[in-house]
């Protein structure tokens, strides 16, 4: 513990000022010396209270634009002393340094400052503290006798403890260490992934030393299952469900944050008005049409028992008579870049309905996706190649037809979100059969083909592997499917072709896989 003294000093040197006035007083009550710096040293006085300026502790002056005036041994000596060894009190006495018990410091607004829009290098360069750094990390190191606040939320407590016990417990004192040195570690990540995408530099895809700098948006109910704990994280100016705006609702849930970014992906695939319905990460039903309501009805209709108590998003504005048609059946979440003012108003009879308006912003071509593995992480980078005719090779007698085209595109779409094995049966713009997530590709296509029953006739199919054998064509003929999309690639690719020639069907080749897992 502490060494009594006359008095405490504590050093306080914020960027977010939030709290600190009311800190200050209160530490000012308990007896304590404040020392502070520019911005914080100004709050600190306009609130009456008495500051020695980090001039008067260090007898040097701030210089180079302020870059440099806590970076001095009187102040670090003060925050790295160890006060249980005699020659560390010895030195500082011979030297005139002073302990500083508690450092109070937050640092420059990077984060905020490189995601202004047409902020220059030399901006975010500037907001890159230094000093602040060096002292929280000090403090951090010492805390068995410099305690050091990194939180706004953690003042109260802090002096609620001093009131108390008029010192912080070791247990406190390594509690605020750890938030401490997480702090540091997060602001040099952000700095660290600022600098990667700059375009004077080459970035790695794959580092050697991967640093995420991921900041809590909220803490969750429970998980998955209510026996597992959970929270919510995002990337600065990354965009998608963290920029959501809730407008109304229940708190969203684990499950339904997974559920809705899947949707959500899905849905920014289409140019089309496009309403997507997803249960349990997978989709039940997806609509393309003229209008919002005609989608709606398509993905409503393509599956009305799934569809109960699942996920929607939106591509469009949803409109008054949709949200009428909604509120038919429960649904647990409704995304769309806006909803009307009439639109609002009827969604209002049913409070716990969540409303969320997301901006439809495709994601940037690149990024990586990462998986969790016992110990480690899985990462990859993202497939935003748009799907399309682009590529795509007629490998049977018959070639699609122009309606037969468009149907494939938009199965293919659909599977691209599908867990795998997927299959998709579609047609005018709407999903009439989707198997997703089977051990075997027939598997999935006898799912699929079943819950399409007599609307496979004259429908397309849509797979994101290749067919090891033709027994996905076979049972697609023998439903009435009439064209099929897939990757190619199998040793039995012939047999599959040859299947197709056999019962008419057209089939086209993409090239390109969609195993989703």
């Amino acid at each position: 513990m502490l060494t009594e003294r006359e008095a405490k000093r504590a050093l306080i040197s914020v960027s977010d000022k939030t709290g600190v006035v009311e800190l200050g007083c209160a530490l000012a009550k308990l007896g304590w010396e404040i020392i502070s710096t520019g911005g914080t040293a100004r709050v600190l006085k306009e609130a009456g209270l008495e500051v020695i300026p980090v001039s008067a502790v260090t007898g040097f002056p701030e210089i180079l634009d302020g870059r440099v005036k806590t970076l001095h041994p009187k102040i670090h000596g003060g925050i790295l002393a160890r006060l249980d060894r005699e020659e560390h009190r010895r030195q500082m006495a011979e030297q005139g340094i002073a302990p500083i018990d508690l450092v109070v410091v937050n640092l420059y607004p990077f984060a905020q400052t490189v995601s202004r829009p047409g902020v220059t290098l030399e901006e975010a360069v500037e907001n890159i503290d230094i000093g602040g750094p060096a002292m929280v990390r000090a403090a951090a190191k010492n805390f068995a006798h410099t305690a050091v606040v990194v939180n706004p939320e953690r003042y109260a407590a802090v002096i609620k403890e001093l009131k108390e016990k008029g010192d912080l417990t070791l247990e406190t004192r390594c509690r605020l260490a750890a938030e401490a040195f997480a702090h540091t570690a997060h602001y040099d990540a952000l700095i660290a992934a600022y600098f990667s995408g700059l375009p004077q530099v080459e970035e790695e895809q794959f580092p050697p030393v991967l640093t995420l700098p991921f900041g809590r948006v909220q803490a969750l109910r429970y998980g998955e299952n209510p026996q597992q704990a959970a929270a919510f994280y995002a990337s600065p100016g990354s965009g998608g469900l963290p920029g959501a705006r809730q407008l109304q609702g229940k708190e969203l849930s684990f499950n339904n944050l997974h559920d809705l970014n899947a949707a959500w992906e899905l849905v920014l695939e289409f140019d089309e008005p496009t309403v997507v319905a997803v249960k349990h990460a997978n989709p039940c039903g997806v609509g393309s049409a003229a209008s919002v309501l005609e989608a709606y009805h398509l993905a409503y209709e393509a599956d009305p028992v799934s569809i109960f108590g699942g996920i929607i998003a939106v591509n469009r504005t949803v409109d008054e008579e949709t949200a009428r048609e909604m509120l038919k059946i429960f649904l647990e979440v409704v995304a769309a870049p806006a909803f009307s003012e009439g639109a609002l108003q009827v969604f209002a009879a049913k409070k716990n309905i969540r409303l969320l308006e997301l901006a439809p912003e495709k994601s940037a071509a690149g990024g990586l996706d990462f998986k969790k593995v016992a110990g480690g992480l899985l990462l990859q980078t993202v497939d935003r190649e748009p799907v399309g005719r682009a590529g795509c090779k007629v490998v049977t007698e018959r070639a699609p037809s122009e309606e037969e085209w468009r149907q494939l595109i938009f199965a293919q779409k659909v599977v691209k979100h599908v867990k795998s094995n997927a299959i998709v049966i579609a047609r005018e713009g709407q999903t009439v059969g989707i198997g997703a997530g089977q051990m075997s590709r027939i598997g999935a296509a006898k799912i699929a083909l079943a819950q399409a029953g007599e609307k496979a006739r004259g429908a397309v199919l849509g797979s994101d592997a290749f067919f090891p054998f033709p027994d996905t064509v076979e049972a697609a003929a023998a439903a009435g499917v009439t064209a099929i999309i897939q990757p190619g690639g199998s040793l039995q690719d012939e047999a599959s072709i040859a299947a197709c020639n056999r019962y008419g069907l057209a089939m086209v080749f993409t090239g390109r896989r969609y195993f989703k897992h």
